[in-house]
């Protein structure tokens, strides 16, 4: 967190307003499709990349059938369906939830509301009698209102903490004034305190009904025995009369200024326009619009690379009635906004009058079209791809988009933009940042309360869900890598994949630049980051762009690097990375431009509340000068040559430090020569370097304040050093413990004491960082002020119970079925596949090492869990930091 380079915040902006395309299309036959005699709409689609399945049940409500004046009734009915329904407990549903072990969620969007499972296949049933008796009827009862209330304002507060989401509220109401769109579906906390409990079962029993709902389910399923166990479970819920939905009259939008201050370490420039929506006819048009002005051959990405700001990007966001497109550009803190903002305008100006480029609107759709073959990549992405395009855009199959892609030309495009960036319907925001304050040490604001322990009996679960649950076992692993080690040191791993037409690479070179860095020269790696952008000692950064473009494909160079390409083109694209791995060109001009940005950035970061909450921390649990409290300055970034650069990257770029995993459709003798013939002439001298940092004694107990002036949530970080490393075998029980602590979402204790019985946080979570010689435990959550002292005090509570008495049969059973089950979850995806390949190999694991912890998970007892906890947790010895107001109480 203290070391965010340039590359983590374009990472960050680029996730954040990445363009929502649909996915990805399956062949016919894999396709079943029903609709039930009372509505229920049912797409069945067949992936065996793993024993997983997704189900998504998309009601068609969202914010914009809320009553008028209480904007968050929608969410407020998404947070009430986890609260019980008749015939099904809260506890029984948060326990039933979390021995799945997959992921169990919901989301609300202007139109759709989703419930989704990620499960093992064999849990398929359970998650369908689920989704069956919460469409029958919901519990909601003002007792279980005004605490899910209590967290649900939670919520709100974290959002409205965040600068970024505030500047979109305004921008969206601006954009989208008079309509439903106007609102956020978030809700405030002035209409959550006038909501009742009978309005919320009234926009159940009015919205919630199976002619009004479209379910999905992908995965490693039979189709007509899934289809079977679907009418069952749904077939006799009775359609329902649905009001008439609201209208959308779009007046011209009213140029507007908005202007706020941000904690962030640096400032943001938004320029936004309305754009059409998901069911519009010029939709495709709009997305290749936004897909073509979002490249990286763009320029307002340019403006990132010429020095004219930080970063500059666009990016597109789509409803079904709307959209919007909108430039970004990044300034250091301290800087001037107008330069950049000028220079944004004069972009899409350009782009209104004379037109987009021809060859970005080509390449945007040959993107955009190879973007569907890639989301069959996971099983979860599949069931988003027919959940978009039937729920959102209003298509029959994702393969429906791919179609309207195609036939885009760029004279349609040009005319969007014609029509579209007209200065006089801008609406402009500009984040400045502010300081906040110096750090100031705590008062007492984590101090014991006392607290009736919670109840720890188990939960009678149905006996449907408890015949699905009796019984424990390792799951079988899907995954067979092939394990090459080249001549040059470097390790390749491949593991086949026939689900879809592409191949997925993920490498790592193990570098540590705390460890690595000549003293003085803090900041060398990011500045290094940052160049290998500007292309290869062969092809200039346009060249190398346009040559990605050419196959499709998607390529990032660095310690961590990366490709995603057509399997037809892989010889191709791990040419290209190669080059750009082992060849940067590191140009003067380029340097100078990435040192000054760096140095702008970092000296935002070093006065901004979050690089001050991290320091701070880190300070508190290590010893003075230890390496890993080493951060860049802007004078360290300023003292750096190019010349220092390059002999960095000769020192630290080694292939004998390196792996790289392959995944998708490929032959690994095939993969191997490939790799041995772009990457085998890379040598390394001298022994391997040392990149792990050194053992730790146990921190002392302490406590921080750091204000954040644009926060009204406190986001509060307990941390603590611990004696576990990530070879310690009393690591598994540790982590067992810690899923009864904080794993399965309403039914670990954490999420029981302080969210569902208290409402002092709307989340909380817990972690272990194991290293090679140090390890931390934290605990993360947020609450407002005046719940600090009460949500730390009952973490200590239950960490003290956890060390003093055994959990309970059915908590220990719990949270096995959490560990066993996500094993087969991490294997749903190409990225889950290569990430674990991946980290398995860099700690120097076995590559079966998820099947060896699963064992020791399914013979683990209670006391084991409790010894470990009594011997290596110190509930009195955290480091609690709040980042926010200061605490009362």
């Amino acid at each position: 967190m203290k070391k965010s380079s340039m590359s983590a915040v374009i990472g960050m902006l680029l996730a954040a307003g990445a363009i929502g395309h649909a996915r990805a299309a399956t062949a016919p036959s894999d396709v079943t499709r029903a609709t039930l005699d009372n509505g229920l709409r049912v797409v069945i689609v067949r992936d065996t990349l793993a024993p997983v399945v997704t189900t998504e049940l998309n009601y068609l409500v969202g914010s914009d059938e809320v009553p008028a004046a209480f904007p968050g009734t929608a969410h407020a009915m998404e947070h009430m369906m986890f609260r019980g329904s008749p015939g099904l407990s809260k506890d029984q549903l948060a326990a039933i939830a979390a021995n799945m072990g997959g992921a169990f969620n919901a989301d609300t969007t202007q139109g759709v509301t989703q419930y989704y499972f990620v499960t093992p296949s064999q849990d398929l049933d359970v998650a369908l009698h689920v989704e069956s008796l919460r469409m029958r009827g919901v519990d909601v009862t003002e007792k279980a209102w005004a605490k899910e209330r209590g967290a649900i304002e939670q919520e709100v507060s974290r959002d409205l903490s965040n600068p970024s989401y505030k500047a979109y509220e305004q921008l969206q109401a601006q954009l989208f004034a008079g309509t439903p769109y106007g609102h956020t579906p978030l809700g405030t906390r002035a209409s959550f305190d006038k909501t009742t409990a009978a309005m919320l079962k009234q926009f159940h029993d009015t919205w919630y009904a199976p002619n009004n709902a479209i379910l999905v389910i992908a995965g490693d399923v039979d189709p007509a025995a899934t289809l079977a166990k679907v009418k069952q479970e749904f077939g006799d819920i009775p359609r329902s009369q649905l009001p008439a939905r609201p209208g959308f009259s779009f007046k011209p939008v009213q140029a507007k200024a908005v202007a706020l201050p941000t904690d962030s370490p640096y400032g943001s420039v938004y320029l936004a326009y309305r754009l059409p929506g998901m069911k519009a006819k010029d939709y495709a048009a709009a997305a290749v619009l936004g897909e073509a002005l979002g490249s990286q051959r763009a320029a307002l990405f340019g403006m990132g690379m010429d020095g004219t700001a930080l970063y500059g990007g666009f990016s597109a966001q789509f409803m079904p009635q709307a959209g919007f497109g909108m430039a970004v550009g990044i300034f250091p803190r301290g800087g001037n906004p107008q330069p950049v903002l000028a220079r944004m305008r004069t972009i899409l100006a350009q782009a209104a009058s004379k037109g987009v480029d021809p060859a970005l609107v080509e390449a945007a759709k040959r993107k955009a079209i190879a973007a569907l073959e890639f989301d069959k990549n996971s099983v979860d992405g599949l069931a988003n791809a027919w959940s978009r395009a039937l729920a959102f855009e209003g298509l029959d199959s994702p393969e429906a988009i791919k179609q309207a892609i195609e036939a885009v030309t760029p004279a349609q495009v040009d005319a969007l933009a014609r029509a579209t960036f007209d200065p006089t319907h801008a609406v402009t925001a500009i984040l400045t940042p502010e300081s906040s304050g110096k750090p100031v040490a705590g008062k007492g604001f984590g101090g014991a309360e006392s607290f009736a322990s919670s109840p720890d009996k188990p939960v009678q679960l149905p006996e449907w869900a408890a015949k699905a649950f009796a019984k424990l076992s390792v799951p079988k692993s899907s995954l067979h890598p092939v394990d090459y080690h080249l001549a040059n040191g470097m390790r390749l791993i491949v593991q086949p994949e026939a689900i879809s037409n592409t191949v997925v690479a993920f490498g790592r070179v193990q570098t540590n630049q705390d460890l690595q860095a000549p003293k003085g020269e803090e900041g060398v790696a990011d500045v290094l980051g940052q160049l290998f952008q500007f292309g290869t000692t062969h092809l200039n950064r346009l060249q190398y762009q346009a040559a990605l473009d050419a196959i499709s494909a998607r390529a990032s160079a660095g310690s961590s690097f990366s490709l995603a390409v057509p399997s037809a083109h892989f010889e191709q694209g791990m040419k290209l990375l190669a080059d750009a791995e082992l060849h940067p060109a590191l140009p003067a001009q380029a340097f100078a431009i990435v040192q000054r940005q760096t140095a702008g950035l970092v000296a935002g970061q070093v006065q901004s509340p979050g690089f001050l909450t991290q320091i701070g921390l880190d300070q508190a649990l290590l010893p003075a000068g230890d390496p890993e409290l080493r951060h860049a300055t802007a004078q360290s970034v300023m003292g750096l040559t190019l010349d220092k650069v390059k002999q960095y990257y000769a020192q630290v770029f080694r292939p004998d430090m390196t792996t790289l995993v392959v995944v998708g459709k490929v032959d690994p003798a095939q993969v191997k020569q490939v790799v041995e013939q772009t990457f085998g002439a890379w040598k390394a001298s001298g022994p391997k370097p040392v990149v792990d940092y050194a053992a730790v004694p146990p921190n002392h107990a302490g406590q921080l304040h750091v204000p954040d002036a644009s926060a009204s949530q406190d986001s509060v970080t307990m941390a603590q050093t611990i004696d576990v490393t990530r070879d310690d075998p009393d690591r598994y029980a540790l982590n067992l413990g810690n899923e009864v602590l904080g794993g399965g979402f309403y039914a670990s204790r954490l999420y029981h004491d302080l969210r569902d019985t208290r409402g002092l946080v709307y989340s909380v979570g817990t972690s272990f960082d194991y290293g090679r010689n140090r390890s931390t435990y934290s605990v993360d959550y947020g609450a407002d002020p005046d719940k600090v002292k009460a949500a730390s005090a009952l973490v200590v509570q239950d960490l003290k119970q956890m060390q003093t008495t055994p959990v309970s049969p059915a908590d220990l059973d719990r949270a096995k079925g959490i560990l066993l089950r996500q094993m087969p979850l991490g294997e749903s995806s190409f990225g889950g596949i290569g990430g674990q390949l991946l980290g398995l190999a860099i700690e120097g694991k076995p590559l079966d090492a998820t099947t060896v912890a699963a064992k020791h998970y399914l013979e683990m007892t209670a006391p084991q869990v409790q010894q470990a906890f009594a011997k290596h947790v110190r509930p009195e010895a955290f480091v609690t930091a709040v980042k926010g107001p200061a605490p009362k109480g």
